[in-house]
């Protein structure tokens, strides 16, 4: 009799074995096959929450099938502990082992709101944007400029929330004195200096930063990253360039972002400098007569003064004959590159064509010819504004 309650309860437990192991199977299954959401979610994880909470939230919104799964799954795995507090974009179809990686990870938010301070040639502006998670993509919000418009009053709550994301934007040509102005007025800011760093020193992009962030702190990542950008550059300059070194590279670059916004001809625009300091010719270049006379202290605002173009000054390329002792504003990197791998081409001349772009030319009589057409087309614009 004992025999046999033995055999039957070895029977029981084999068969439990079975069962249990098939059921870690399914779980294990479950836990890496992609999951039910149809669209990609921004999931807030709070500071204080726990995995178990999460994992609920997660089970309401349709991220998962099993908030129980995918809380063992994150236990087994030994991620529970690591849980971060943030705003994190969940994909469609995440498996919950992607998106207990996605929470336990760290690093910057990765969806919600975005406050973007951008620091533009002619002026600035602020950009409120949320992120779309159908999209993946930021949809703006507001956006104004806060010198000069009235600040929304949804800007103050969306500064308080504890997941918004803040980030600093700065245009290729900018000067920087224009930067460190700008971030004076940035109140989320450590304002520690208003010393104004060299003119070119500074990389155009995108810097995220926290509340508190110093402006200096915020200056060092933006010199040291030029110059990374200007020696990497600088080691693969072609041969035959009239620059003795890296920082007469970054006054050319300076004057190539200046003349052109067209990508496609910024080397283009650089083999007309190149040749004319080949040929012992002038630069004539008025946007570093402009900062002759402006020192980069904001925008001139106006056409340039036949007295200003006689001025002399060490940036009027009308006088010296060779480039400017400094630059004149922070060329982003294309332009720096095209300072030291510029097209091969016969051109000394370019004038503005009408369509944002120049026409080029390499005699005289071919450049007085376009200029005729640029003035037609000043003229024309001239008479449909007046109209």
């Amino acid at each position: 009799m004992w025999r046999h309650i033995a055999s039957n309860a070895l029977t029981f437990f084999i068969v439990f074995l079975f069962l249990f192991a098939g059921i870690i199977g399914f779980a294990v299954k479950k836990y890496s096959a992609p999951g039910p959401l149809a669209q990609a979610i921004c999931l807030q994880v709070k500071g204080g929450s726990n995995m178990r909470a999460v994992a609920l939230d997660l089970q309401e919104q349709g991220a998962v099938a099993s908030a129980t799964v995918l809380r063992i799954g994150a236990d087994y795995a030994e991620k529970t502990s690591q849980l971060k507090a943030g705003s994190f974009l969940v994909p469609e179809n995440a498996s919950m082992e992607q998106i207990v990686d996605i929470v336990t990870r760290g690093g910057a938010n990765t969806c919600g709101t975005e406050v973007v301070f951008r620091i533009g040639v002619t002026s600035s502006d602020i950009l409120v944007r949320e992120l779309d998670p159908a999209t993946n993509r930021f949809v703006e919000v507001a956006k104004f400029d806060p010198t000069t418009e009235e600040t929304p009053e949804m800007y103050a709550s969306t500064v308080a929330e504890a997941d918004t994301l803040f980030r600093l934007a700065v245009a290729e040509g900018v000067t920087s004195w224009q930067v460190v102005d700008a971030m004076s007025r940035i109140d989320l800011l450590d304002i520690d200096t208003a010393e104004v760093p060299a003119e070119g020193s500074l990389a155009p992009d995108s810097y995220d930063f926290k509340t508190g962030t110093t402006v200096s702190s915020l200056l060092e990542r933006m010199t040291s990253k030029q110059s990374q950008i200007l020696a990497e550059a600088w080691a693969g300059r072609v041969d035959g360039l009239p620059l003795k070194s890296p920082e007469e590279a970054l006054v050319l670059a300076s004057l190539i972002e200046k003349e052109t916004g067209v990508p496609t001809e910024r080397r283009q625009v650089a083999s007309v400098f190149v040749n004319r300091l080949n040929q012992g010719i002038k630069l004539q270049t008025d946007p570093a007569v402009i900062y002759g006379v402006t020192k980069g202290e904001g925008v001139l605002g106006r056409g340039l003064r036949r007295s200003e173009l006689d001025r002399e000054t060490p940036w009027n390329t009308y006088i010296i004959p060779a480039l400017p002792p400094t630059p004149i504003a922070n060329p982003g990197r294309a332009s720096i590159e095209a300072a030291l791998d510029p097209d091969t081409t016969e051109y000394i001349f370019f004038v503005a064509d009408g369509t944002g772009g120049h026409a080029f030319a390499v005699t005289l009589a071919e450049h007085n010819r376009n200029v005729e057409v640029w003035r037609k087309i000043e003229a024309e614009q001239a008479t449909a504004d007046e109209g």
